[in-house]
């Protein structure tokens, strides 16, 4: 029996819950959970924000564990192997998303916390091709918000070639923006923080922003006009978006990895004038995911994180709510 801690509706707070997994599927592999990071997108689960969960909802997408089983037909991976699963838990492997490495894409995906029990649990499953192998070098203990909020930021320049000359913009120093700097620097870029809070500007620069601009601050705003080869949006809530389209470079592109739930406002004009371009993404395949975790450890990036032990999870889900976690939250099983 695997024991969990799961929301039993909307809304509600996380109590124990056991619930026996049957028997190992062929391409599986069971991963004894040693840390789970927590994400916002945990949350919007718990809340069925999105409107797609399924209860009992046992969240936890950013896990760290050991491969303690594997089915049959598992592949590349060894009993004892220290691996990590984020957002995806399977894919098809057979259409064109996933054989182009796109699994993320596929229209079979499933999310780990939805329709599926995740890792706020002593053990967590997936599909072998998303047990993605950990570098030994990497910071094991801090490295599961590499695998969703790591990998969201880390696509966009992998997938865009983006190049160690341009210069790239960051809006929101939250769990995803610090990772993000932190990503930009590492790849050579001149980096740019947005923030709307002014006391995160030395951590920002800590994190690898060159210079830092208050998204509030219409002067400055202006100061920084046509200056983000890559603007990367990471907060989840409306922006002045033609002020945000302003930051474009010509060809410059605002891609946008939070989930924000309104409309964005955008004037077609803005963007053919200097021919821009708006885009998104949610996390990655499992070649770019394996891409990222080696980039991480190669370059010493790792999130900044608080831990909370496994049975504190309420008291960490309301730390996150409150707006009050410095930068990613950590619990530990």
């Amino acid at each position: 029996m695997v024991q969990a801690w799961a929301a039993m509706a909307p809304g509600q707070r996380l109590e124990r819950y056991e619930y026996d997994a049957g028997p190992l599927g062929p391409e599986e592999v069971e991963v004894e959970v040693e840390t789970c990071g927590i994400c916002h997108s945990d949350l919007s689960v718990v809340n069925n924000d999105w409107g797609i969960s399924t209860f009992p909802a046992v969240p936890g997408h950013e896990v760290i564990g050991r491969v303690v089983a594997l089915g049959p037909l598992a592949k590349g991976l060894s009993v004892g192997q220290r691996v990590g699963i984020g957002w995806s838990a399977e894919s098809c492997m057979h259409c064109r998303q996933c054989l182009a490495g796109d699994g993320n894409l596929c229209a079979e995906n499933v999310a780990t916390i939805v329709g599926h029990y995740g890792g706020f649990a002593d053990r967590v499953r997936a599909q072998w091709q998303w047990a993605i192998p950990l570098p030994e070098t990497l910071d094991a203990k801090n490295a599961g918000p590499l695998l969703c909020g790591g990998t969201t930021v880390f696509a966009p320049f992998h997938d865009y070639d983006i190049s160690p000359t341009q210069h790239v913009g960051v809006v929101g120093i939250g769990g995803l923006g610090h990772l993000a700097l932190k990503f930009a620097k590492a790849w050579g870029c001149e980096v740019t923080a947005f923030t709307s809070t002014d006391s995160k500007a030395n951590e920002a620069r800590a994190f690898g922003a060159d210079r830092v601009v208050n998204s509030r601050d219409r002067e400055a705003l202006r100061a920084n006009a046509g200056s983000s080869d890559l603007l990367l949006v990471t907060v989840n809530v409306p922006l002045d978006w033609p002020a945000m389209v302003g930051m474009l470079a010509p060809r410059g592109r605002m891609h946008i990895v939070g989930a924000v739930l309104k409309p964005m406002p955008v004037m077609a004009m803005d963007l053919i004038t200097a021919q821009r371009s708006i885009s998104g993404s949610p996390t990655a395949g499992p070649l770019v995911m394996a891409k990222m975790l080696e980039f991480s450890a190669h370059h010493g990036i790792a999130p900044q994180t608080e831990h909370f032990p496994m049975d504190q999870v309420n008291d960490a889900l309301e730390h996150l709510k409150a707006g009050n976690a410095r930068y990613r939250i950590v619990l530990d099983a």
